[in-house]
Protein backbone atom coordinates (compact mmCIF):
# COMPACT_ATOMS: atom_id res chain seq x y z
CA UNK A 1 0.00 0.00 0.00
CA UNK A 2 1.46 3.23 -0.91
CA UNK A 3 -0.33 6.69 0.07
CA UNK A 4 0.76 10.20 -0.54
CA UNK A 5 -0.73 13.16 1.60
CA UNK A 6 0.23 16.72 2.61
CA UNK A 7 0.63 15.66 6.07
CA UNK A 8 0.86 12.51 8.56
CA UNK A 9 -0.04 12.19 11.97
CA UNK A 10 1.07 9.11 14.21
CA UNK A 11 -0.77 8.57 17.07
CA UNK A 12 -4.15 8.97 18.26
CA UNK A 13 -4.33 10.41 21.44
CA UNK A 14 -4.80 13.88 22.56
CA UNK A 15 -1.57 15.50 21.20
CA UNK A 16 -2.60 13.45 17.54
CA UNK A 17 -6.31 14.35 17.23
CA UNK A 18 -5.84 18.08 18.54
CA UNK A 19 -2.97 18.60 16.21
CA UNK A 20 -5.63 16.85 13.51
CA UNK A 21 -8.73 19.16 14.60
CA UNK A 22 -5.93 21.92 13.37
CA UNK A 23 -5.34 20.38 9.95
CA UNK A 24 -8.30 19.38 8.99
CA UNK A 25 -8.94 21.55 5.60
CA UNK A 26 -5.44 22.44 4.83
CA UNK A 27 -4.64 19.37 2.53
CA UNK A 28 -4.78 15.47 2.91
CA UNK A 29 -4.35 14.04 5.89
CA UNK A 30 -3.55 10.48 7.20
CA UNK A 31 -3.53 9.39 10.65
CA UNK A 32 -2.03 6.24 11.30
CA UNK A 33 -2.83 4.20 14.96
CA UNK A 34 -1.01 1.07 15.78
CA UNK A 35 -4.75 -0.25 17.49
CA UNK A 36 -7.78 0.65 17.70
CA UNK A 37 -9.48 4.45 18.20
CA UNK A 38 -9.93 3.94 21.74
CA UNK A 39 -6.49 2.54 22.63
CA UNK A 40 -3.95 5.07 24.13
CA UNK A 41 -2.62 6.43 26.62
CA UNK A 42 -4.86 9.44 26.64
CA UNK A 43 -8.11 6.97 27.24
CA UNK A 44 -6.17 6.02 30.78
CA UNK A 45 -5.69 9.08 32.11
CA UNK A 46 -8.03 9.36 35.39
CA UNK A 47 -7.41 12.30 37.35
CA UNK A 48 -7.98 15.33 34.62
CA UNK A 49 -6.96 18.46 33.23
CA UNK A 50 -5.15 21.17 34.87
CA UNK A 51 -6.05 24.34 34.19
CA UNK A 52 -6.06 27.94 35.45
CA UNK A 53 -9.45 28.44 35.45
CA UNK A 54 -11.01 28.93 38.84
CA UNK A 55 -11.71 32.16 40.63
CA UNK A 56 -8.62 32.03 42.85
CA UNK A 57 -5.97 30.90 40.16
CA UNK A 58 -3.90 32.13 37.79
CA UNK A 59 -1.51 30.99 34.99
CA UNK A 60 1.43 32.94 36.92
CA UNK A 61 0.44 30.29 39.96
CA UNK A 62 -0.24 27.87 37.71
CA UNK A 63 3.45 28.29 36.31
CA UNK A 64 5.17 28.70 39.68
CA UNK A 65 3.59 25.21 40.54
CA UNK A 66 5.35 23.90 37.92
CA UNK A 67 8.42 25.52 37.62
CA UNK A 68 8.62 24.09 41.12
CA UNK A 69 7.60 20.38 40.51
CA UNK A 70 9.90 19.68 37.93
CA UNK A 71 12.90 20.53 40.30
CA UNK A 72 15.11 23.16 38.26
CA UNK A 73 15.08 21.97 34.76
CA UNK A 74 11.84 23.44 33.42
CA UNK A 75 12.13 25.48 30.24
CA UNK A 76 9.97 29.01 31.68
CA UNK A 77 9.28 29.99 28.47
CA UNK A 78 7.51 26.59 27.56
CA UNK A 79 5.72 26.51 30.74
CA UNK A 80 4.15 29.87 29.72
CA UNK A 81 3.02 28.72 26.82
CA UNK A 82 1.29 25.57 28.03
CA UNK A 83 0.32 27.87 31.00
CA UNK A 84 -0.90 30.81 29.21
CA UNK A 85 -3.04 28.76 25.75
CA UNK A 86 -4.21 26.36 28.66
CA UNK A 87 -7.28 27.65 29.61
CA UNK A 88 -7.98 29.18 25.77
CA UNK A 89 -7.25 25.33 24.22
CA UNK A 90 -9.92 23.84 27.53
CA UNK A 91 -12.89 26.04 26.92
CA UNK A 92 -12.19 25.10 23.29
CA UNK A 93 -12.81 21.35 24.27
CA UNK A 94 -16.05 22.27 26.44
CA UNK A 95 -17.37 23.85 23.22
CA UNK A 96 -16.43 21.11 21.58
CA UNK A 97 -18.85 18.88 23.79
CA UNK A 98 -16.25 17.93 26.36
CA UNK A 99 -18.59 16.91 29.75
CA UNK A 100 -16.77 17.67 32.79
CA UNK A 101 -17.93 17.72 36.51
CA UNK A 102 -19.75 20.35 37.30
CA UNK A 103 -20.84 21.75 40.92
CA UNK A 104 -24.72 21.73 41.68
CA UNK A 105 -23.98 25.39 40.49
CA UNK A 106 -22.61 24.61 37.19
CA UNK A 107 -19.62 25.90 37.51
CA UNK A 108 -16.63 23.16 36.83
CA UNK A 109 -15.51 21.00 39.94
CA UNK A 110 -12.13 21.57 40.54
CA UNK A 111 -9.98 18.68 41.90
CA UNK A 112 -6.96 19.21 43.93
CA UNK A 113 -3.22 17.20 43.04
CA UNK A 114 -0.08 16.80 44.36
CA UNK A 115 2.35 20.12 44.38
CA UNK A 116 -0.56 22.13 43.00
CA UNK A 117 -1.50 25.14 45.79
CA UNK A 118 -5.13 25.33 44.65
CA UNK A 119 -8.09 23.02 42.86
CA UNK A 120 -7.54 23.77 39.23
CA UNK A 121 -7.86 19.73 37.91
CA UNK A 122 -10.99 19.90 35.55
CA UNK A 123 -12.23 15.88 35.35
CA UNK A 124 -15.07 13.67 34.34
CA UNK A 125 -15.67 11.45 37.44
CA UNK A 126 -12.38 9.54 37.11
CA UNK A 127 -12.16 8.88 33.34
CA UNK A 128 -11.70 12.47 32.09
CA UNK A 129 -8.94 11.18 29.26
CA UNK A 130 -11.48 8.87 27.55
CA UNK A 131 -14.25 12.14 27.90
CA UNK A 132 -11.64 14.13 26.36
CA UNK A 133 -10.73 11.27 23.47
CA UNK A 134 -14.60 10.41 22.56
CA UNK A 135 -15.05 14.42 21.50
CA UNK A 136 -12.27 14.75 19.85
CA UNK A 137 -12.60 11.40 17.57
CA UNK A 138 -16.30 12.62 16.75
CA UNK A 139 -14.71 15.75 15.01
CA UNK A 140 -11.66 13.47 13.46
CA UNK A 141 -14.25 11.44 11.99
CA UNK A 142 -16.67 14.62 10.82
CA UNK A 143 -13.23 16.14 8.88
CA UNK A 144 -13.01 15.87 5.14
CA UNK A 145 -9.76 15.07 3.68
CA UNK A 146 -9.04 12.85 6.35
CA UNK A 147 -7.50 9.34 5.82
CA UNK A 148 -8.08 7.10 9.25
CA UNK A 149 -5.94 3.95 9.42
CA UNK A 150 -6.37 1.87 12.42
CA UNK A 151 -3.93 -1.35 13.73
CA UNK A 152 -1.22 0.08 11.40
CA UNK A 153 2.27 0.29 13.08
CA UNK A 154 4.49 3.03 11.85
CA UNK A 155 8.08 1.20 11.57
CA UNK A 156 10.54 4.32 10.25
CA UNK A 157 10.95 7.48 9.33
CA UNK A 158 11.44 7.94 5.73
CA UNK A 159 14.23 10.33 5.30
CA UNK A 160 15.44 12.19 1.90
CA UNK A 161 18.11 15.21 1.84
CA UNK A 162 17.89 15.06 5.66
CA UNK A 163 14.26 16.05 5.62
CA UNK A 164 11.51 13.83 7.42
CA UNK A 165 9.16 12.65 3.90
CA UNK A 166 6.93 10.51 5.20
CA UNK A 167 6.51 6.96 7.16
CA UNK A 168 6.64 3.22 6.49
CA UNK A 169 4.41 0.98 8.40
CA UNK A 170 2.76 -2.24 8.62
CA UNK A 171 -1.18 -2.77 8.32
CA UNK A 172 -3.44 -5.15 10.51
CA UNK A 173 -2.86 -7.80 7.95
CA UNK A 174 1.02 -7.73 7.92
CA UNK A 175 1.30 -6.03 4.65
CA UNK A 176 3.97 -3.78 4.70
CA UNK A 177 2.69 0.18 3.44
CA UNK A 178 4.36 3.80 2.79
CA UNK A 179 2.72 7.34 3.51
CA UNK A 180 4.99 9.87 1.87
CA UNK A 181 4.28 13.74 3.19
CA UNK A 182 6.95 16.37 4.11
CA UNK A 183 5.49 17.05 6.89
CA UNK A 184 5.31 14.06 9.87
CA UNK A 185 3.54 14.54 13.62
CA UNK A 186 4.95 12.01 15.91
CA UNK A 187 2.34 11.61 18.60
CA UNK A 188 2.95 8.27 19.87
CA UNK A 189 3.00 8.55 23.45
CA UNK A 190 5.39 7.11 26.20
CA UNK A 191 7.32 4.14 26.81
CA UNK A 192 6.43 2.50 30.31
CA UNK A 193 6.26 -1.05 28.65
CA UNK A 194 9.99 -0.65 28.98
CA UNK A 195 9.47 -1.33 32.34
CA UNK A 196 8.37 -4.27 33.81
CA UNK A 197 5.81 -2.65 36.72
CA UNK A 198 4.04 0.45 34.88
CA UNK A 199 0.63 2.15 34.61
CA UNK A 200 0.92 2.30 30.95
CA UNK A 201 -0.76 0.05 28.21
CA UNK A 202 0.64 -2.68 25.93
CA UNK A 203 1.13 0.28 23.42
CA UNK A 204 3.36 2.08 25.02
CA UNK A 205 6.32 0.91 23.68
CA UNK A 206 8.78 3.79 22.90
CA UNK A 207 7.94 3.63 18.69
CA UNK A 208 8.31 7.75 18.16
CA UNK A 209 11.68 8.37 20.87
CA UNK A 210 12.67 4.93 18.48
CA UNK A 211 12.11 6.43 14.67
CA UNK A 212 12.69 10.02 15.18
CA UNK A 213 16.54 8.81 16.93
CA UNK A 214 17.18 6.85 14.11
CA UNK A 215 16.27 9.53 11.92
CA UNK A 216 19.13 12.00 13.47
CA UNK A 217 16.59 13.47 15.75
CA UNK A 218 18.05 14.87 18.73
CA UNK A 219 16.45 13.26 21.77
CA UNK A 220 17.09 14.99 25.70
CA UNK A 221 15.85 14.23 29.36
CA UNK A 222 15.41 10.58 28.84
CA UNK A 223 16.62 9.40 32.10
CA UNK A 224 13.47 11.76 33.66
CA UNK A 225 10.93 8.62 34.41
CA UNK A 226 8.33 9.61 36.24
CA UNK A 227 7.12 6.46 38.50
CA UNK A 228 3.74 7.34 40.08
CA UNK A 229 3.67 6.20 43.27
CA UNK A 230 0.05 4.84 44.15
CA UNK A 231 -0.37 1.88 42.19
CA UNK A 232 -2.19 -1.01 42.33
CA UNK A 233 -0.29 -4.00 43.98
CA UNK A 234 -2.83 -6.50 44.89
CA UNK A 235 -1.43 -10.11 44.48
CA UNK A 236 -2.57 -11.75 41.53
CA UNK A 237 -3.94 -8.29 40.23
CA UNK A 238 -3.29 -6.58 37.21
CA UNK A 239 -1.01 -3.29 37.97
CA UNK A 240 -3.86 -0.62 37.96
CA UNK A 241 -3.28 3.23 38.86
CA UNK A 242 -4.76 4.70 41.45
CA UNK A 243 -5.51 8.44 40.50
CA UNK A 244 -3.80 10.93 42.48
CA UNK A 245 -7.16 12.71 42.68
CA UNK A 246 -7.63 10.08 45.37
CA UNK A 247 -4.93 11.74 47.55
CA UNK A 248 -6.97 15.54 46.75
CA UNK A 249 -9.82 14.06 48.27
CA UNK A 250 -8.63 13.61 51.77
CA UNK A 251 -7.07 9.78 50.76
CA UNK A 252 -4.40 8.82 53.08
CA UNK A 253 -0.60 6.92 52.78
CA UNK A 254 -0.45 4.92 55.87
CA UNK A 255 1.98 2.01 56.52
CA UNK A 256 1.97 -1.38 57.60
CA UNK A 257 1.04 -0.52 61.30
CA UNK A 258 -2.02 2.32 59.55
CA UNK A 259 0.28 4.87 60.33
CA UNK A 260 0.33 7.92 58.19
CA UNK A 261 4.23 8.44 57.50
CA UNK A 262 4.35 11.28 54.57
CA UNK A 263 4.96 14.05 56.72
CA UNK A 264 8.28 12.63 58.34
CA UNK A 265 9.09 12.95 54.38
CA UNK A 266 7.47 16.51 53.21
CA UNK A 267 5.96 19.13 54.84
CA UNK A 268 3.75 18.98 52.18
CA UNK A 269 2.94 15.13 53.18
CA UNK A 270 0.71 12.92 50.93
CA UNK A 271 0.18 16.08 48.30
CA UNK A 272 3.77 15.98 48.12
CA UNK A 273 5.29 15.93 44.33
CA UNK A 274 5.19 12.56 42.79
CA UNK A 275 8.97 12.04 42.69
CA UNK A 276 9.05 12.77 46.99
CA UNK A 277 5.65 10.54 47.06
CA UNK A 278 7.23 7.76 45.31
CA UNK A 279 10.49 7.95 47.02
CA UNK A 280 8.75 7.88 50.02
CA UNK A 281 7.08 5.03 49.71
CA UNK A 282 9.90 3.03 49.07
CA UNK A 283 11.91 4.79 52.32
CA UNK A 284 8.62 3.83 54.60
CA UNK A 285 8.68 0.40 53.08
CA UNK A 286 12.77 -0.28 53.81
CA UNK A 287 12.13 1.10 57.15
CA UNK A 288 9.25 -1.05 57.89
CA UNK A 289 9.83 -4.08 56.48
CA UNK A 290 6.66 -4.01 55.34
CA UNK A 291 3.93 -2.55 52.33
CA UNK A 292 2.10 0.18 52.12
CA UNK A 293 -1.45 1.14 51.78
CA UNK A 294 -3.82 3.82 50.63
CA UNK A 295 -6.99 4.02 52.68
CA UNK A 296 -10.22 6.19 51.99
CA UNK A 297 -12.33 4.69 55.19
CA UNK A 298 -12.45 7.98 56.67
CA UNK A 299 -14.18 9.41 53.88
CA UNK A 300 -17.63 9.23 52.51
CA UNK A 301 -18.14 6.10 50.99
CA UNK A 302 -21.15 7.49 48.61
CA UNK A 303 -19.06 10.56 48.01
CA UNK A 304 -15.92 8.35 46.94
CA UNK A 305 -18.18 6.03 44.93
CA UNK A 306 -19.75 8.41 43.13
CA UNK A 307 -16.50 10.25 42.28
CA UNK A 308 -14.41 7.31 41.38
CA UNK A 309 -16.63 4.66 39.99
CA UNK A 310 -13.96 3.14 37.64
CA UNK A 311 -11.64 2.88 40.46
CA UNK A 312 -14.31 1.40 42.91
CA UNK A 313 -14.93 -1.23 40.08
CA UNK A 314 -11.29 -2.16 39.10
CA UNK A 315 -10.70 -2.39 43.23
CA UNK A 316 -13.99 -4.49 43.56
CA UNK A 317 -12.83 -7.08 40.98
CA UNK A 318 -9.46 -7.78 42.76
CA UNK A 319 -11.64 -8.30 45.85
CA UNK A 320 -11.03 -5.13 47.78
CA UNK A 321 -13.39 -2.08 49.08
CA UNK A 322 -12.24 1.07 48.16
CA UNK A 323 -14.36 2.95 51.04
CA UNK A 324 -13.63 0.40 53.65
CA UNK A 325 -10.34 -1.85 52.48
CA UNK A 326 -6.46 -0.89 52.74
CA UNK A 327 -5.29 -0.75 49.08
CA UNK A 328 -1.99 -1.88 48.57
CA UNK A 329 -0.16 0.23 46.68
CA UNK A 330 3.52 0.65 45.24
CA UNK A 331 5.40 3.09 42.14
CA UNK A 332 5.40 1.92 38.79
CA UNK A 333 6.87 3.47 35.63
CA UNK A 334 4.27 6.08 34.21
CA UNK A 335 5.41 8.95 32.59
CA UNK A 336 8.00 9.98 30.28
CA UNK A 337 9.37 13.12 31.09
CA UNK A 338 12.10 13.71 28.51
CA UNK A 339 11.27 12.66 24.61
CA UNK A 340 11.78 13.88 20.90
CA UNK A 341 13.71 17.55 21.53
CA UNK A 342 11.39 19.77 20.10
CA UNK A 343 10.42 23.71 20.21
CA UNK A 344 7.20 25.28 21.45
CA UNK A 345 6.31 24.63 18.21
CA UNK A 346 6.37 21.26 17.81
CA UNK A 347 9.24 21.22 15.56
CA UNK A 348 12.44 18.86 15.93
CA UNK A 349 15.85 18.87 14.83
CA UNK A 350 14.85 16.86 11.27
CA UNK A 351 12.89 19.35 8.92
CA UNK A 352 9.85 18.45 8.55
CA UNK A 353 9.06 16.52 11.23
CA UNK A 354 6.74 17.13 14.17
CA UNK A 355 6.50 15.90 17.70
CA UNK A 356 3.87 16.28 20.47
CA UNK A 357 2.61 15.19 23.48
CA UNK A 358 4.23 12.50 25.90
CA UNK A 359 6.74 11.25 22.82
CA UNK A 360 8.07 14.90 22.69
CA UNK A 361 10.65 16.80 25.27
CA UNK A 362 8.91 20.49 24.96
CA UNK A 363 11.06 20.55 29.06
CA UNK A 364 7.18 21.68 30.37
CA UNK A 365 8.22 19.31 33.02
CA UNK A 366 11.56 19.43 34.10
CA UNK A 367 12.85 16.45 35.87
CA UNK A 368 9.63 15.96 37.10
CA UNK A 369 6.07 16.46 35.79
CA UNK A 370 3.30 18.21 38.18
CA UNK A 371 0.33 15.71 38.01
CA UNK A 372 -2.52 16.19 35.26
CA UNK A 373 -0.44 18.93 33.10
CA UNK A 374 0.00 15.60 30.46
CA UNK A 375 -3.44 15.95 29.40
CA UNK A 376 -3.23 19.99 28.74
CA UNK A 377 0.84 19.34 27.44
CA UNK A 378 -0.95 17.06 24.80
CA UNK A 379 -3.63 19.51 23.97
CA UNK A 380 -1.77 22.64 23.90
CA UNK A 381 1.63 21.73 21.86
CA UNK A 382 -0.84 19.58 19.67
CA UNK A 383 -2.60 22.23 18.88
CA UNK A 384 0.29 24.40 18.02
CA UNK A 385 2.07 21.65 16.22
CA UNK A 386 -0.75 21.52 13.72
CA UNK A 387 -0.78 24.80 13.02
CA UNK A 388 3.20 24.97 12.75
CA UNK A 389 2.82 22.00 9.90
CA UNK A 390 0.94 24.28 8.05
CA UNK A 391 3.23 27.19 7.54
CA UNK A 392 6.12 26.52 5.73
CA UNK A 393 8.80 23.67 6.60
CA UNK A 394 11.51 25.96 9.50
CA UNK A 395 14.47 24.42 11.39
CA UNK A 396 13.68 24.22 14.66
CA UNK A 397 15.63 26.52 17.43
CA UNK A 398 16.08 23.93 20.15
CA UNK A 399 16.91 24.93 23.63
CA UNK A 400 20.62 24.25 24.82
CA UNK A 401 21.58 21.04 26.01
CA UNK A 402 25.00 19.06 26.45
CA UNK A 403 24.75 16.80 23.68
CA UNK A 404 26.51 13.14 23.11
CA UNK A 405 26.71 10.96 20.50
CA UNK A 406 26.57 7.18 20.91
CA UNK A 407 29.87 5.52 21.69
CA UNK A 408 30.72 2.00 22.75
CA UNK A 409 29.11 0.36 25.81
CA UNK A 410 31.20 0.53 29.06
CA UNK A 411 33.25 -2.34 29.66
CA UNK A 412 31.93 -4.08 32.54
CA UNK A 413 30.42 -7.63 33.11
CA UNK A 414 27.12 -8.29 32.12
CA UNK A 415 24.55 -10.98 31.01
CA UNK A 416 23.32 -12.17 27.87
CA UNK A 417 19.78 -11.02 27.56
CA UNK A 418 16.33 -11.63 24.87
CA UNK A 419 14.62 -8.47 24.02
CA UNK A 420 11.50 -10.10 26.39
CA UNK A 421 13.81 -9.64 29.11
CA UNK A 422 14.31 -5.80 28.72
CA UNK A 423 11.54 -4.76 31.25
CA UNK A 424 13.12 -7.45 33.80
CA UNK A 425 16.46 -5.73 33.42
CA UNK A 426 15.18 -2.13 32.80
CA UNK A 427 13.05 -2.40 36.45
CA UNK A 428 16.07 -3.87 38.28
CA UNK A 429 18.67 -1.51 37.37
CA UNK A 430 16.83 1.81 35.33
CA UNK A 431 13.93 1.92 37.55
CA UNK A 432 13.06 4.21 40.31
CA UNK A 433 16.30 3.67 42.41
CA UNK A 434 19.62 3.67 40.52
CA UNK A 435 23.81 3.58 40.30
CA UNK A 436 26.38 3.25 38.23
CA UNK A 437 27.36 -0.64 38.55
CA UNK A 438 23.47 -1.56 38.03
CA UNK A 439 23.53 1.38 34.99
CA UNK A 440 26.53 0.12 33.29
CA UNK A 441 25.62 -3.82 33.44
CA UNK A 442 22.45 -3.10 32.22
CA UNK A 443 23.21 -1.18 29.35
CA UNK A 444 26.26 -3.45 28.61
CA UNK A 445 23.21 -6.21 28.06
CA UNK A 446 20.81 -4.08 25.96
CA UNK A 447 23.87 -2.40 23.52
CA UNK A 448 24.37 -6.12 22.80
CA UNK A 449 20.90 -7.17 21.98
CA UNK A 450 20.59 -4.15 19.95
CA UNK A 451 23.88 -4.60 18.08
CA UNK A 452 22.23 -7.99 17.04
CA UNK A 453 19.16 -6.20 15.09
CA UNK A 454 19.92 -5.30 11.36
CA UNK A 455 20.00 -1.13 11.28
CA UNK A 456 19.76 -1.12 7.87
CA UNK A 457 16.08 -2.29 7.51
CA UNK A 458 13.11 -1.61 8.83
CA UNK A 459 10.95 -4.19 10.64
CA UNK A 460 9.61 -6.59 8.41
CA UNK A 461 6.34 -7.61 10.92
CA UNK A 462 4.88 -5.97 14.45
CA UNK A 463 6.68 -8.00 17.06
CA UNK A 464 10.15 -7.23 15.28
CA UNK A 465 9.15 -3.72 15.52
CA UNK A 466 8.09 -3.94 19.06
CA UNK A 467 12.07 -5.63 20.30
CA UNK A 468 13.45 -2.72 18.00
CA UNK A 469 11.62 0.21 19.81
CA UNK A 470 12.23 -1.36 23.23
CA UNK A 471 15.30 -2.30 22.89
CA UNK A 472 16.58 1.14 21.40
CA UNK A 473 14.64 3.40 24.14
CA UNK A 474 15.85 1.21 27.03
CA UNK A 475 19.49 2.00 26.05
CA UNK A 476 18.96 5.82 25.58
CA UNK A 477 17.24 5.83 28.95
CA UNK A 478 20.32 3.63 30.40
CA UNK A 479 22.75 6.15 28.89
CA UNK A 480 21.29 9.17 30.02
CA UNK A 481 21.34 8.08 33.18
CA UNK A 482 24.06 6.82 33.07
CA UNK A 483 25.80 10.04 32.45
CA UNK A 484 23.13 12.07 35.17
CA UNK A 485 25.98 12.01 38.13
CA UNK A 486 23.58 13.30 40.52
CA UNK A 487 19.31 12.96 42.00
CA UNK A 488 16.86 15.54 40.42
CA UNK A 489 13.02 14.43 40.26
CA UNK A 490 12.64 11.43 38.74
CA UNK A 491 16.47 10.46 38.33
CA UNK A 492 17.37 9.03 41.51
CA UNK A 493 21.08 7.87 41.86
CA UNK A 494 21.98 6.03 45.21
CA UNK A 495 25.79 6.88 44.16
CA UNK A 496 24.76 10.03 43.93
CA UNK A 497 21.81 10.71 46.66
CA UNK A 498 22.33 15.17 46.44
CA UNK A 499 20.97 17.29 43.57
CA UNK A 500 24.06 19.33 42.22
CA UNK A 501 22.66 22.54 40.58
CA UNK A 502 26.09 23.53 39.99
CA UNK A 503 27.25 20.49 38.05
CA UNK A 504 23.95 19.17 36.93
CA UNK A 505 21.28 22.07 36.26
CA UNK A 506 21.95 20.78 32.52
CA UNK A 507 19.87 19.22 29.85
CA UNK A 508 21.32 15.87 28.63
CA UNK A 509 20.43 15.27 24.54
CA UNK A 510 21.86 12.67 22.06
CA UNK A 511 21.39 12.12 18.67
CA UNK A 512 22.61 9.97 15.67
CA UNK A 513 23.40 9.97 12.26
CA UNK A 514 20.24 8.64 10.27
CA UNK A 515 20.34 4.76 9.83
CA UNK A 516 18.72 4.95 6.03
CA UNK A 517 18.56 7.69 3.42
CA UNK A 518 15.98 6.56 0.77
Amino acid sequence: MQLDADFVVVGGGIAGLRALAELTGAGRIVLLTKAGPAESNTGYAQGGIAAALGPDDSPELHLEDTLAAGAGLCDPQAVSVLVHDGPRYVRELIEWGVRFDLTESGEPAFAREGAHSVRRVLHARDATGREIARTLWQRAGAGDGITLLHNALAVELISRDGACAGVRFISADGTPGVVQANRVLLATGGAGRVYRETTNPPIATGDGIAMAYRAGARVSDLEFVQFHPTVLDAPGAPRFLLSEALRGEGARLVNQSGEPFMHQYDPAGDLAARDIVATSIVREQQRTGGRVYLTLAHLSADRVRERFPMIADVCAASGLDVTRDPLPVSPAAHYMCGGVDTDVEGRTSVPGLFAAGEVACTRVHGANRLASNSLLEGLVFGARAGAAMRAPVEIARLPDAVVATPGAAPATSFQRIASADIPDVMWSVGGLLRDREGLRSGLASVELLNASFDSERPPSNVEAARHRFVSLVAALILRAALRREESRGGHRRTDFPERDDVHWRVHLAESARPATET
